[in-house]
Formats: structure tokens, C-alpha cells, sequence
């Protein structure tokens, strides 16, 4: 299609050349004339109206005299990028310390309380049970573990419901909650809650603490009510958590290997599966693994990761978790060629020096007929056994259970038996004990962090905020000399840390309009950035994206295409460099063009780097003012002025009795000496002063403007507002409240509009980009659930930049808000204009033979004679209008991208109605829907044993979850491409003739005087639907070779550069310790089998669910 336009260009090309020096375009068969001297004069007749409205509305020279007039009193100090970034890093590695302080409080606690506790079998204790506190029974007394327990909402706790004087216990359901073990740990444990309640007097910034226990009992404070899923399930299990796993064990290399012989048909195969995804999610980011199958022969599940290890991130781990789920039993087990396959793996990898460098493992599952496997460890295992092996015999078939143990003994492992889904849970944890060993007996307290995570399980009530947090977290041992040799880990201790709260510690008013600080891993994910998107919309709800915790830097910062800045950072380097960047604004509508500085160092003592951004320009400066307290003050307190709630004026979140404290009234009080033990930053409150009384005088010139539009005949501005760079807002409303149209603007509700700590508002940051003088017009759509509705207003807004010594600054921004109507009445009110003498106006553009747009620099409609077409962009309304500006040169299209993006999964189904065209398939589906809804049924109601009850429940949630997963969600995370398009201003004027075929059509654009406007006026008589739409939407990026005409790529040439795609393995920094093995090391603890219960009928019901394969429904 590209190539059949160039004939049609080359020729329009022509014609604009013959028509630029005319003064008109003639009419073409009968068609209508645009004189172009009229349409420059209707756009500069708006343009000058419509600055003389919105300056006198808005006061922006009277706002620009008064900072002029205190030139004497300001400085403009150029900022030290380095400097900068250095004192945020120091600031934030000693909040990171009094973290550790904490965590090793509690680790020394527990471990001197477990030295003093003697074990008891037969021990009573009531705890506080999270689960079970404040419920009564049918009689009204309180249920057994449930007692009275006082519950307070805590704002410093997200309005949680908490007891800040004790801690509470949760256990998930498939952990007995009077077992021995349990009743003895929560016993030894509560010497924690003096320990906790310390810590959180010392530093009132700590938020949860507590302590996991290796028999599966969480201790959490302060204390707070549990709710079970809405399957009754407690599911969350702290041996799970990433803080746990990591804590407890060193980073892993991992080999798993399944058996898929036909004798793991059935149910054994449906127990394989649960365990490998069981496996796969006791890793994180800092261990590798594959997957490998056996029958007849061996194959790699992926086959693109044949013969190599990849990052367990969780996209790898969903990945082979998918690959597992599909996978069917054939042939005859051959174990000894898997085994092999495995070991050279593991050894290639560590002589090349990839991979974690640190353990290394391999996971055997089978129903215990392994043959010939002794030879294979005599090779590769038996000098060092460097290599563990964990043994997993399916089914309750033991007569291989002599061979399986066997392996695991003698290769340093361990051996289970799962012979229930419910078994898959507590059998696996057994290898992370066994991996502690080495730590455990050498006393090691290593000290992890963990990526960001938002905690949705723990806290289901915060699933609509964004609350990202990272855990510090230490080991717990049992320091009794007895078990030395066991190496028993007690569980692990960790607090959590907001990264909101340790990002206050980078303040935006040091950054500038578009600057902005960041925080990565040692594995190059974000920890925080502004444009980190955890959440997607999901009908009305927003939902956590898959992959929110692993987004790398270079799917932020994509400009990097060479990773510069990604391998300093992650290699600990303290340093600068410059990019030239594409900034997305207004949900990823409209571009900035930036170069921007970055600035990066370490934080030490932990695997973290920081990074700050300042854009070059006004970007590199910082305005200090000064002025007295008291003239400031008098300022400040004015009922219309704000500050932002985001910024830290003063710390309030310490002392409980200024935690009701607004920033505002923290400031005054601080001021005026009426609390001194307020601490505040004195550098920011001098700047808020400063401004207070700059831009005090707007107050009353805005006041004099609202008493003078009363009685006004026309209402033009429902507001006037401004901002500084300090986070000063101040507005004036021009109406009663009542009709103000878009109620939200500069409400915390509307993030987009007022100062967070990710970034000044919008009108701000487009007004620092617009030439001096000049005004960004703006139309904003009310937002409601299901998306944008109609716009109704316009923001108009212009940047005051202050000069002092040839630096140039920008002090702050001032606009209004005013109806879409009015704009629109103007406009039309213009368009009536013609040069004089000319008589009566001969054109206008409410002529049938004109079509008018305004639109804004974007390509967005302002102004349409179509109301449906207001809101909506350019292309999408007219694509050979915007062809023409595109090819013109007029406007640009710039390619952005993004790497977060959520797209629809292709359809499986080559037929939407295929599965209705056949009644077997549907039969089918309901015998399979009857089966399973019997299975949960039963699984509900039967005991699996006298202590482990919960089991039924846990089973029945790993059914739910399965079912669940084998489910497609709507949304999946995806790489996407989207185009911005761009008025380029120089050129100011177009005009031209577009050859549709048939006809001709005649435009001309002109630019708006003192605005980021555009005149577009056309012929509407010409129909050019010969030209498609051009639409501002995104596409999936596909990581597959495009095939060119004069090329020929096979199938198997795109799967492989997918493939290479898969395979690539970006740079990243491991963990400073490694504890794989230990000389004292009590290897014969290796396990043995685990007792079963299940009745017979609940272990057929599975099988025949599975014996019904979705390939059946197809």
C-alpha cells in the first residue's frame, strides 16, 4: 500500500509548490475557494482574543511583574547532580539501617528465646489466632484461640484495624493450629511482642514486623484480624514469600526432572504437576532453572532453553508452569539419560561461571521405576557431591521407596513421598531446610531485601491503592549445641518498608518540573520510578499486573538501547551521562522532548542503586528566595492556598500526636514556635514563604475579577489557578462551587492536575515546554469508571520564568479552567471576521462548504462543528488531512514504546463456534464441570487425617487455583508500540490540494497566535475515504523476523530468532554470600516417607477429573 501512495505524493508534492505563492486556492470543479489571507486573519483574530482573555483571567503578567520585581531578593543556584544523588543515597541507606536494627533485634530475641525453651509434647498454650480472635460461638463465648483482642484503625497503618500492643499468630489452613511443633514455636515466640512494640517505639517509621516460623506459623505486628478467600481458605503461607525463601536459603541453580512415563498416568501425573509448580515457586530472581522430561527420551519442556539454565523471574516460572500443565504421559521411564543431561547442565554452567555460582540442585520426580541411575552419580556426583538431589516418589506405590531414598541420601538431598495434592506444600519446604544447613551451623546472618511486591494477600483491602513494598528479612537458628550438626532453621525475621516513604527522602522540589529520582535491584527490576504502572484496569477494577515486580530499567528508561546507564547501575558505579529522551504525557497522548542528566550511586549495605534525572535547561537550576517569617506567614494563611499532600514540608508521621496534621498546619506551627519538637526542611518552608508572598497579590486581583464577572452578561473562566515550584497551589473560583464544571481539578483525586511526588501537575510540565509568553490549551474529559466522557473544559495555562545572572529558572505556572462553550463561541465569534473593505464577509466557517477544526498540537480536536468529533483525534476524523500534514512535514509521528503494557491473548479457538458445533463436545463439558464440582465436594467435607483436617481445605484451594490458572485472563502482559503525532513549529502555515481520486480537496492550516493551537479549514464537498483512518492506537511489538518481499524466511528462521529472544540473559549483579555447603553437615538427615490418609474415593475423583483432558473438548 506504502508504495502505490508515492506517485499520488510525488504529484500533490508538485501542485503545493505550484500553490504556495498564491494568496488562495482556486476553486477546483466548482469546488468552493479558501482564501488563505482570511484564514490567517480568523486564526490570528482568535489567537489575540483569546490571550487578551485568558492573560487578564488568569493575572500571568501581573504574576510575572511581581516575581520580576523580586529579582533582589532571589538566587539561582545551579544544582550538583552528583552531589545530590550522593546525600539522597546516604539518607536513605541510614532509614535502610534502623530497618536492620530492627529485623536483628528480633533474630537475637528469638534465637535466645528458643535457647531457654525446652520442648513439650504435651503443651496447652492459647495464642491470639488472627483467624479466630473476636469470634463467638452459637452461645455467644468466645471460639477456642479466639479471645477478646482490641482492634483500632491506625492511619499510620493504611487505616488498618490493628492492636499496636501485641501481635497475633496466622496459620494457613493446612497447618494444624494445636500441632505440637506450632503450639511450641508460638510459645517460644512470644517473647517477640516486648521486642516488636520497642522497635516501633524507637523509630515510629516501622511498619509490620514479624517472624515466620519453618513449621508454617506467622507471627505478625502489630496484631491484626485475618479473613479467609472467598473459598474459606487461609492460603497465604509466610514459607512462600519471597522474604522467606530468599532469608533461608543462598541462590540456587535447580534442574527439574519429571518422569512422564505411562505409568505416571492419572493422578500421579496431576500430583507431579501441582509439585513442579509447587517447586517453581519457592525461587526468585536470584536462581536459575529448567525442566526436564523423560519417557523413551528426554526433551526440555522449552525446547528454545535446551541445554542451558535460565532467571527464575516470574515470567520464566508462569512460562514452565504453562508448559508443565500440558504435559502427557507416554512411553517407558529411561532416568539415567534425564540424569545425565541434568548433571552436564549444571556443569557446564558453573565452568563457564553463569548461573547463581552457589547451590545447585536437581528436583527427580517419579513413581519410583528408575533404573540403572548408580553409574550416573559415580560419574558426575561422587567425589564432591557438589550437585544435591531431592527425591520426590509419587503415588502411594512404595516399593521404589528404597531406590528414592537411596539417591537423595547419598547425594546430600532429601526424600519425600507426595501421594496427595495436599502432601505437594509441606513435602517441598523440605529442601529449603536442607539448603539452610550450610548457613544454619556456620551462624550466618545474611541480611536480604527483597524486589518490590505489593502484598495483596496479606492486605486485601489495599488492592485498589498502590502500596509497594520491599522486605528486609535475616535466618533464625537454633544456636543448642545438640542439633548443631542439623543446622535447624526456626524461620526467618523481616519488616516491611513502604518505598513511598523511603522516596520522600529524594525531594521533588530539588528535582525540578520534569526531573525525578529512581530506585533499582541488583537484577536491573524497578523498585520505584514514576513511571512504573503496577495496576491495569480490569472492567471497573484495577487489578496488580502479572509482572509488576520484575519491569527492568531498560523497559522504562528504553532510550538506553545500549544499556549504559542499566550496567553502571547495576554494577554499583557512582557516575553521570546524558540521553536524549521521549517523555509520554496525559496517558501516553502527547510526547516531551528532553536530555536529560542522570545521576546514579549505590546504596550500600544493600543490592539497591539510586538514580536521579534532571532535564538539561531550566532543569539544571534551582530559585531560592528570601523573605521574613512574619510577612510569609500573614501570606500563607489563606483559606485557598495548599500545599502538596505528598511532599514532606514536615515530618508528621513520627510523633502519633502530629500524624492528624496537615503538611500546611505542621508549617505554621513549626513557624510560629508552637511545637518545637516539629522537624522540618527549612530550605523548602523558606521557599514556601517566599512564593506565599510573590503570589499573594493574585488573591485580591483574582477576587476584584470574580466581583466584576457577576455582572457580567457571559461567563467566561470558572477558575484561575497557579503553582509553584515549591508545591504551592493557589485558586480562585470565578463562579459558585456548585457550577464549577470539572470539580475534581486540583483535588487529590486527580492526580494529574497537582503536585505528587512522582511529578508536578500537567499543566505545569507542558507550560515549562511552551515558548515565553505562550499559553497550552488543554481539554480535559471528565474520567469515570468505564473510561473518558465528553469534554467539557479547557485548562489554559503559561510558565513564569525568572533570569538572573543569564540563568533562567522556572518559578512557577498560572492558567484557568473555563467551559468548552465558551472557547467554542469565541472561536466561531472570530471566524465572522474579514479584512476591511471587503464589505460583508463573503466565507465563515459555519459556511456548508467549509469544514473548521481547532485542534491542539497533537492532533486532538478542540473545536469541531460536529460536537461527537470534540475530544477525538485528528486522524481518526479525517486520515487524509493528517496524511497530507504528515507528508508536509507539518506534524511528525513519533514511535514510542511500551514495555508494561497489557494486551488480549490470541484466540486458541480457529472457530469461535466450534466447541457449540458438536453436542459430544458439550457433553463432555458437563460431564467434566459434574466431576469436578463433586470432586470440591468431597474434598470440602472428608478429613484426610486425624491432625491434618486443613488438608481437605488446602487441596481444595489448589484445585480452585488450578482451574483458575487453566483459565486465560482477558489481559496478559505484552511489549507494545504506539504512535504520538506532533506539530513541528516552525512550520506555521500549510496549505495544499489532496488528490482522492475522484475529486480534489483543498485545506490550509494556520497557526494560533500565542498558543499550542491549530486553524484547520477544509473542503467537505470532496470525499476521500479512499484514505483510511489514522489511528493513535497500540500494537503488540511480535518478536518475530518480518518477512520483505525479495526475502524468504521460513517458519523455522522466526521461531528461532524468537527463541534467541527467549534465551538472552541481561546482566546482573549476584548476591554478595553463598553458603552451599559445611564440613559438619549431618548429610543421613535425609528424610524418609510421609504418612497418607486420604480415602480411596477422593484419590479416584481426581483421576477421573483428569482422565477427561481439555484435547476432548476441542
Amino acid at each position: 500500500m506504502p508504495g502505490c501512495l508515492w506517485p499520488s505524493l510525488r504529484k500533490t508534492a508538485v501542485i503545493l509548490c505550484l500553490l504556495l505563492s498564491s494568496t488562495s486556492l482556486s476553486s477546483t470543479s466548482g469546488q468552493a475557494m479558501i482564501p488563505l489571507e482570511t484564514v490567517k486573519l480568523w486564526a490570528d483574530t482568535f489567537g489575540r482574543n483569546l490571550y487578551d482573555m485568558v492573560t487578564k483571567y488568569s493575572g500571568s503578567l501581573l504574576l510575572q511583574k511581581k516575581y520580576k520585581d523580586a529579582e533582589p531578593n532571589l538566587r539561582i543556584q545551579e544544582v550538583d547532580g552528583l552531589e545530590l544523588v550522593k546525600k539522597f543515597s546516604e539518607d536513605m541507606e541510614a532509614m535502610l539501617h534502623r530497618k536492620v536494627e530492627a529485623v536483628k533485634n528480633l533474630v537475637e530475641a528469638a534465637e535466645e528465646a528458643d535457647l531457654d525453651h525446652e520442648f513439650n509434647e504435651s503443651l496447652v498454650f492459647d495464642y491470639y489466632n488472627s483467624v479466630l480472635i473476636n469470634e463467638r460461638d452459637a452461645s455467644g463465648k468466645y471460639v477456642d484461640l479466639g479471645a477478646e483482642f482490641v482492634l483500632e484503625s491506625n492511619t499510620h497503618f493504611s487505616n488498618l484495624r490493628v492492636n499496636t500492643s501485641l501481635s497475633s499468630v496466622q496459620l494457613p489452613t493446612n497447618v494444624y493450629n494445636k500441632d505440637p511443633d506450632i503450639l511450641n514455636g508460638v510459645y517460644m515466640s512470644e517473647a517477640l511482642n516486648a521486642v516488636f512494640v520497642e522497635n516501633f517505639r524507637r523509630d515510629p517509621t516501622l511498619t509490620w514486623q514479624y517472624f515466620g516460623s519453618s513449621t508454617g506459623f506467622f507471627r505478625i505486628y502489630p496484631g491484626i484480624k485475618w479473613t479467609p478467600d472467598e473459598n474459606g481458605v487461609i492460603t497465604f503461607d509466610c514459607r512462600n514469600r519471597p522474604w522467606y525463601i530468599q532469608a533461608a536459603t543462598s541462590p540456587k541453580d535447580v534442574v527439574i526432572v519429571v518422569d512422564t512415563s505411562g505409568s505416571m498416568k492419572g493422578l500421579r501425573m496431576a500430583i507431579a504437576k501441582h509439585t513442579i509448580s509447587t517447586i517453581l515457586d519457592t525461587l526468585g530472581e536470584n536462581d536459575f532453572v529448567n525442566v526436564i522430561a523423560y519417557n523413551d527420551y528426554i526433551h526440555y519442556i522449552e525446547p528454545c532453553f535446551k541445554g542451558i539454565l535460565v532467571q527464575a523471574d516470574r515470567d520464566n516460572r508462569e512460562h514452565f508452569k504453562q508448559l508443565v500443565s500440558e504435559l502427557v504421559v507416554k512411553g517407558v521411564g529411561v532416568v539415567d539419560q534425564a540424569l545425565r543431561e541434568a548433571f552436564q547442565i549444571l556443569k557446564q554452567f558453573q565452568e563457564a561461571r553463569q548461573g547463581s555460582l552457589c547451590n545447585q540442585a536437581i528436583m527427580l520426580l517419579t513413581d519410583g521405576a528408575v533404573e540403572d541411575y548408580e553409574p550416573v552419580f559415580e560419574k558426575y556426583n561422587q567425589l564432591d557431591r557438589k550437585v544435591r538431589v531431592f527425591t520426590y516418589l509419587i503415588g502411594r506405590e512404595v516399593t521404589f521407596a528404597d531406590r528414592m531414598k537411596w539417591i537423595a541420601c547419598n547425594n546430600k538431598g532429601y526424600y519425600t513421598q507426595i501421594s496427595t495434592l495436599a502432601d505437594a506444600q509441606e513435602n517441598v519446604m523440605e529442601y529449603l531446610h536442607v539448603l539452610s544447613r550450610p548457613m544454619v551451623i556456620n551462624h550466618d546472618h545474611d541480611i536480604i531485601w527483597t524486589e518490590a511486591y505489593m502484598d495483596s494477600k496479606l492486605f486485601a483491602s489495599q488492592a485498589q491503592s498502590l502500596v509497594l513494598l520491599t522486605t528486609v528479612a535475616m535466618p533464625v537458628f537454633s544456636r543448642k549445641n545438640e542439633t548443631r550438626s542439623h543446622g535447624i532453621l526456626l524461620g526467618v525475621a523481616g519488616s516491611d518498608v513502604a518505598l513511598r516513604e523511603l522516596m520522600k527522602l529524594a525531594p521533588r522540589y530539588k528535582l525540578g518540573v520534569h526531573g525525578y529520582a529512581f530506585l533499582n535491584t541488583n537484577n536491573g527490576y524497578i523498585l520505584s520510578h514514576p513511571d512504573l504502572r503496577p495496576l491495569y484496569r480490569e472492567g471497573k477494577k484495577l487489578k496488580p499486573k502479572p509482572n509488576y515486580n520484575s519491569v527492568d530499567l531498560s523497559e522504562v528508561e528504553w532510550e538506553d538501547r545500549a544499556e549504559i546507564l542499566r550496567t553502571a547501575m547495576i554494577n554499583g558505579e557512582t557516575g553521570s551521562l546524558s540521553m536524549d529522551v521521549k517523555v509520554p504525557l496525559d496517558k501516553r497522548k502527547r510526547v516531551l522532548f528532553l536530555t536529560n542528566d542522570y545521576f546514579f550511586t549505590d546504596i550500600s549495605d544493600t543490592p539497591f542503586s539510586l538514580g536521579v534525572v534532571l532535564s538539561q535547561g531550566h532543569g539544571e537550576y534551582i530559585l531560592l528566595g528570601n523573605t521574613s517569617v512574619e510577612e510569609g506567614l500573614h501570606d500563607l494563611l489563606h483559606p485557598d492556598l495548599t500545599l502538596a499532600s505528598d511532599w514532606i514540608y514536615c515530618i508528621t508521621d513520627i510523633d502519633p500526636d502530629h500524624r492528624k496534621l496537615s503538611q500546611l498546619e505542621a508549617m505554621v506551627r513549626f513557624l510560629t514556635g508552637e511545637d518545637p519538637d516539629l522537624e522540618c526542611d527549612e530550605e523548602l518552608v523558606r521557599e514556601v514563604l517566599f512564593d506565599a508572598v510573590v503570589t499573594a497579590p493574585m488573591e485580591a486581583y483574582w477576587t476584584a475579577l470574580a466581583l466584576n464577572a457577576s455582572e457580567e452578561s457571559e461567563r467566561v473562566a470558572d477558575m484561575a489557578f497557579l503553582g509553584t515550584r515549591a508545591g504551592l497551589l493557589r485558586s480562585s473560583l470565578f463562579v459558585g462551587s456548585e457550577k464549577v464544571s470539572s470539580k475534581e481539578f486540583l483535588t487529590p483525586e486527580d492526580k494529574a492536575s497537582v503536585f505528587t511526588m512522582d511529578h508536578f501537575p500537567l499543566w505545569y510540565r507542558q507550560a515549562a515546554e511552551q515558548p515565553a509568553g505562550s499559553f497550552v490549551f488543554n481539554l480535559r474529559a471528565p474520567e469515570g469508571p468505564e473510561g473518558p466522557g465528553q469534554p467539557v473544559v479547557v485548562t489554559a495555562s503559561t510558565a513564569v520564568a525568572v533570569t538572573v545572572d543569564k540563568k533562567t529558572a522556572v518559578a512557577a505556572a498560572v492558567g484557568i479552567q473555563m467551559r468548552l462553550d465558551f472557547l467554542q463561541r469565541m472561536f466561531w465569534a472570530a471566524t465572522q471576521q474579514c479584512r476591511a473593505g471587503d464589505g460583508p464577509c463573503p466565507q465563515s466557517c459555519q459556511d456548508s462548504d467549509l469544514d473548521c477544526f481547532v485542534v491542539d498540537n497533537n492532533g486532538f480536536i478542540l473545536i469541531s462543528e460536529r460536537p461527537q468529533e470534540v475530544g477525538r483525534f485528528l486522524g481518526e476524523v479525517d486520515g487524509a488531512l493528517l496524511t497530507q500534514l504528515l507528508s508536509t512535514g507539518a506534524f511528525s509521528r513519533v514511535t514510542m514504546y511500551d514495555y508494561q503494557a497489557m494486551c488480549k491473548p490470541p484466540s486458541h479457538h480457529h472457530s469461535a463456534a466450534r466447541p457449540l458445533a458438536s453436542p459430544i463436545s458439550a457433553l463432555l463439558t458437563a460431564a467434566r464441570w459434574l466431576v469436578n464440582e463433586l470432586l470440591l465436594f468431597l474434598l470440602e467435607w472428608s478429613a484426610w487425617g486425624s491432625q491434618r483436617a486443613g488438608r481437605g481445605a488446602e487441596a481444595k484451594a489448589v484445585f480452585h487455583h488450578s482451574h483458575k490458572h487453566r483459565r486465560q485472563d482477558m489481559l496478559q502482559p505484552c511489549d507494545a508500540e504506539y504512535p504520538v503525532f506532533v506539530h513541528q513549529r516552525a512550520i506555521q502555515e500549510v496549505n495544499g490540494i489532496i488528490d482522492c481520486g475522484a475529486c480534489q480537496k483543498i485545506f490550509v492550516m494556520q497557526q494560533i497566535p500565542n498558543s499550542n493551537l491549530l486553524l484547520l479549514v477544509t473542503d467537505p464537498t470532496c470525499d476521500c475515504s479512499i484514505f483510511p483512518p489514522v489511528l493513535q492506537e497500540a500494537t503488540e511489538v511480535k518478536y518475530i523476523l518480518l518477512i520483505c518481499q525479495d526475502v524468504r524466511v521460513t517458519p523455522a528462521h522466526n521461531a528461532s530468532i524468537k527463541c534467541d529472544r527467549m534465551r538472552s540473559q541481561k546482566l546482573r549483579r549476584r548476591p554478595d554470600s553463598c553458603h552451599a555447603f559445611h564440613p559438619e553437615e549431618n548429610a543421613q538427615d535425609c528424610g524418609g516417607t510421609s504418612e497418607t490418609c486420604a480415602s480411596l474415593p477422593l484419590l479416584l475423583l481426581p483421576l477421573c477429573a483428569w482422565l477427561l483432558p481439555t484435547q476432548l473438548l476441542r
